[in-house]
């Protein structure tokens, strides 16, 4: 079980790593107020009214392009200077020394029989104290 917890651990922080360091792009096309299309791996593409660029009229174009990029990280700091005072060692090794004895398993075994015969009593002690039960 602790086996496999330290190995879905590592897997899950391993994927963490790597998708901090990618770059997502989203580019959508708008066409007045509607959405058109949408694109995570590429260019978006138009609707098609696409206005002339050599009209003598300048009209406003009802068409828009938006481009939302998430930027990953680039350099990974490798090292850091774990600096403790002794107050914050104190504290870790308290901790560290509580938490294992919480896993600390104790080891008890309770043996039954099956066929169990009472002890044999030498005397008769109802009889002789003369307490008897009416």
């Amino acid at each position: 079980m602790k086996k496999a917890f330290t190995k879905i651990t590592s897997l899950l922080l391993a994927l963490l790593v790597l998708l901090s360091t990618f770059s997502f792009t989203v580019e959508t096309h708008y066409c007045g107020d509607f959405l058109m299309d949408i694109s995570f791996i590429g260019h978006a593409d138009d609707c098609g009214m696409e206005m002339e660029k050599k009209s003598f009229y300048k009209k406003k174009n009802c068409c828009k392009d938006e481009v939302i990029t998430t930027k990953g990280q680039d350099e990974l700091q490798q090292f850091n200077e774990l600096k403790l005072d002794f107050d914050k060692q104190q504290f870790v090794t308290a901790f560290l020394i509580s938490y294992q004895d919480l896993f600390v398993e104790k080891a008890s075994k309770n043996i039954f029989y099956k066929d169990f015969s009472p002890p044999d009593i030498p005397r008769d002690y109802q009889i002789l104290h003369q307490s008897f039960l009416i």
